[in-house]
């Protein structure tokens, strides 16, 4: 990187980005224009960082930083509209593209002085994937694409470095294999390793020129076995083959399930931005390195990365090698590093967010290849927000709109208890704290596994050498990722970071054998229980106890200013703003809540209440009972305890409402499932086994989430519902008495007819003046219902007429309103959403 360049980006940077010609390409472009190739190089760029939608995100920031005067390798870029229509025509491209590439690798080829796979001094290009919105690792990229037999040569000379040119040309034919043809990546590395086993070395790098020679052999041999045909010699082949490859991607598997993970929709495709290549890996004066302006997962306002010398970068994004912190390049190579830090100062300013930077050094030149808003935790994203707020880049109001639901979610994940931490013993392990939080879970070593043990109720921990993109659903069902190899800025590492998912990668010590792992004489089997802390990247063997967070530092400061925001809305007939509730069932809960702001209980699910040991045995006896005296029998045991869960929510919620819904979930689903189970409730009833097994038979359901449940239940046995609204009223009475202000709401779980309501509410009615005629207190309350099934949608009118209020159940409504249930496992529509996830409509 040249002074000059240094000076240019400079001036750059003191412009605001904005163009007066701002929206001319994208009116062309609206028009019919048949541009579908946009340059960028030698300073000037026909794209800019607004043209994400057209250009993806990594080619609208190629231009961006093209035009800055940061050194960016020349090339060109796809866009997204190839792909649609690459799509919509069968694979097929629009008429002229093929002419527009060749003028733009014409022109590519003049900038740089060579010719795409000339024999003497070759121009090799990357062909690289970029949609609108980041899919890090999910989509293809292929590099040294131009490499031949011929152009082989000619690197070496003009290099100066045979093996440096073997190298690349071994790494194309791997990746163009892999990537475009399908041959088994597995493959390559068996022939690697067998080299390297022949040699006696551990590392690539010691593979030396003519060990590469036989490598490129056994390459081309797995080449032309897998595919029928030789390695391609001609570099336009290549290049179409590759940017085939690339829009083909698109509708992988992974990509696919990325966006679908993460609500991805409304893009074009992918853009392909075709560039020159530079080399991290040719010598020991070059490398390669990921970087972030701020701390991803602190938000830490610190340079933070890494860098691999000698390396290119898909060594260090797919885990291959373990790199080092960035600090190793400032040792090494202090200008590059300066100017990086310069960079860096200088994009964060001029995108006002922190940013993901790739780079490579070549020779003591520093490039850049890409520059995007960075992936972050939760943590990071408020404290980023916050501190740029402070520094005068953003408002407030940006800091609120740059922040993510999801991400605040993230906040609220256990850590290992500290008062508990002693009983964990000393960590077996230590890696990289890769993304924060603690997990723990049963340790499994392939993503299918997480994914099958999740299913069946596991809490799982994904145990991996590696992680690569075919991953991602055992990375979303998993706990936590632990991994042997990569890096802070590896697959595992940055996925984990974005879905807010514990991870320590690059745990050296871990050696992993099929479906085992050991530290040392410390053997991990499948299943056994395994601990990680993402934040300090320590691995325990055992299953922790884990706490949860607290709201303070830059979350508290972040979240008043949404208060300020949530208070000024205007709803009707409203004195301000709205509130917000929470789902609580337990005492304990609610206490949580209320530490975090909520304004009263909008779901308290009192089939939870049920789940601890000593309530589920007896409402399991009042389940299996065979006559109405010995269900009341087991009722009247489970009233006091009831009470007294309702008693601890009133007195958390002291002044706010609290909705309790009755009964919902059919009944077979707190019964036994196993032989031994089933044993020893008939021993504790006295119920014979055969009857009980009987009665257990005799609830079964076919399809249990559209029958016997909610209301339904209350109907066919009203003592279960009188005995709890009884607990409810008797509580709330006790409260009242103690001082405490007691709203509470009585919900009637899935209504679908008027009739349906109009006779529980006269039941719950009759109960609760009883309990009100008992007592010297006057408590208020509300009976409503749920509306969660089409049918009450569409009589809501007249069920109205029966309800105080309404709450509404998205995840059954969304459901039944196309009648897929959620219990056929083989609908690819069915809801993924937590039961009870809802909102609820009140007037305050």
């Amino acid at each position: 990187m040249s002074v000059e360049g240094v000076d240019s980006f400079a001036v750059g940077l003191s412009s605001t980005g904005s163009n007066s010609d701002a929206g001319r390409e994208r009116t062309h472009v609206a028009q019919g224009n048949s541009k579908y190739v946009y340059f960028f190089g030698d300073g000037a760029a026909e794209g800019r960082a607004d043209m994400k939608e057209l250009l993806g995100g990594k080619g609208a920031n190629l231009a961006e930083m093209t035009s800055l005067g940061i050194p960016v390798p020349p090339g060109f870029t796809l866009s997204t509209e190839v792909c649609a229509a690459f799509y919509e025509n069968r694979r097929t491209y629009p008429e002229g593209l093929k002419e527009e590439v060749a003028g733009h690798l014409q022109r590519l080829e003049t900038l740089m002085g060579r010719t795409l796979g000339g024999s003497r001094d070759p121009l090799l290009v990357s062909v690289r994937s970029g949609a609108a919105q980041s899919m890090p690792g999910m989509m293809d990229t292929v590099l040294n694409l131009g490499l031949n037999d011929a152009a082989v040569e000619g690197l070496a000379e003009q290099s100066g470095n045979p093996r440096f040119a073997r190298d690349a040309y071994r790494r194309f034919i791997q990746m163009y294999g892999d990537v475009v043809m399908e041959v088994p990546h597995g493959a390559f590395e068996h022939a690697l390793q067998d080299a390297k086993n022949r040699k006696g070395v551990t590392e690539d790098t010691d593979l030396d020129e003519s060990d590469l020679d036989q490598v490129i052999a056994a390459y081309k041999e797995i080449y032309s076995n897998h595919t029928g045909e030789a390695f391609p010699q001609v570099p336009l082949d290549q290049l179409w083959g590759a940017i085939d490859a690339v829009f083909g991607s698109w509708n992988n598997d992974r990509a696919i399930r990325y966006r679908q993970l993460n609500d991805i929709k409304g893009l074009l495709g992918t853009a392909v931005n075709v560039q020159s290549m530079v080399f991290g890996n040719s010598g020991e004066d070059s490398g390669t390195g990921v970087c972030f302006t701020r701390d991803p997962s602190t938000g830490e306002n610190v340079f933070y990365g890494e860098y691999l010398q000698n390396a290119q970068g898909e060594d260090v994004v797919a885990g291959i090698r373990t790199p080092e912190p960035l600090t190793a390049l400032r040792r090494r190579h202090p200008e590059v590093y300066r100017q990086l830090e310069e960079v860096r100062t200088g994009l964060e300013r001029h995108y006002r967010d922190m940013q993901d930077l790739e780079f490579t050094v070549q020779h003591g030149d520093l490039y850049l290849l890409q520059t995007r808003s960075g992936k972050r935790t939760g943590a990071a994203a408020v404290t980023i927000a916050v501190d740029m707020v402070s520094e005068g880049l953003i408002t407030r109001q940006e800091a609120i709109e740059r922040v993510e639901p999801q991400q605040i979610d993230q906040l609220l994940h256990p850590g290992i208890d500290p008062d508990r931490r002693g009983e964990l013993g000393e960590p077996i392990a230590t890696g990289l704290n890769a993304s924060p939080g603690a997990a723990t879970g049963r340790a499994v070593f392939t993503a299918d596994d997480a994914e099958a043990w999740t299913a069946r109720g596991e809490r799982t921990l994904l145990v991996r050498r590696e992680t690569s993109p075919e991953d991602i659903g055992g990375m979303v069902a998993a706990q936590g990722i632990l991994t042997a190899t990569g890096g802070m800025t590896s697959h595992a590492a940055v996925v984990a970071r974005g879905m807010g998912t514990p991870c320590v990668a690059g745990c050296m010590a871990l050696a992993i054998t099929a479906k085992t792992a050991s530290v040392g004489s410390v053997r991990i089997g499948e299943g056994d229980w395994v601990t990680i802390d993402g934040s300090t990247g320590e691995v325990f063997l055992g299953e922790a106890p884990l706490t949860e967070p607290e709201i303070s530092g830059p979350l508290a400061q972040f979240l008043s200013w949404t208060d300020e925001v949530r208070t000024r809305v205007q709803l009707p007939g409203q004195p301000r703003g709205f509130g917000v509730r929470t789902n609580a069932d337990l005492p304990r809960d609610a206490h949580a809540a209320r530490e975090f702001g909520a304004e009263g209980i909008g779901l308290c699910r009192t089939e939870h209440m049920f789940f601890d040991e000593g309530k589920l045995a007896i409402f399991q006896e009042m389940i299996v009972a065979e006559n109405a005296e010995a269900r009341q029998q087991a009722l009247d045991r489970l009233l006091p305890l009831q009470r007294a869960d309702f008693r601890g929510i009133f007195r958390a919620m002291s002044g706010f409402p609290v909705t309790v819904r009755l009964l919902d979930p059919p009944l077979h689903e707190f019964v036994p499932r196993t032989a031994q189970d089933m044993k020893q409730l008939s021993e504790k009833t006295g119920v014979p086994l055969a009857r009980l097994q009987a009665r257990i038979h005799s609830l079964h359901e076919q399809n249990p989430m559209l029958g016997h449940r909610g209301c339904r239940l209350g109907i066919t046995y009203p003592e279960i519902y009188a005995m709890q609204v009884q607990a409810i009223m008797e509580a709330a009475c006790a409260e009242a008495a103690d001082g405490v202000e007691v709203l509470p709401e009585i919900m009637i779980p899935l209504v679908g007819t008027e009739e349906e309501l109009r006779r529980l509410r006269e039941n719950a009615e009759a109960v609760a003046q009883a309990v009100l005629s008992r007592s010297e207190q006057h408590v208020p309350y509300q009976i409503g219902t749920m509306i969660e099934i089409p049918r009450a949608a569409l009589t809501a009118d007249r069920i109205a007429r029966h309800a105080d209020f309404f709450s509404f159940g998205t995840n059954d409504l969304t459901q039944l309103t196309f009648g897929y249930s959620r219990m056929t496992r083989e609908c690819s529509c069915r809801s993924t959403s937590p039961r009870g996830f809802w909102s609820t409509i009140r007037s305050r």
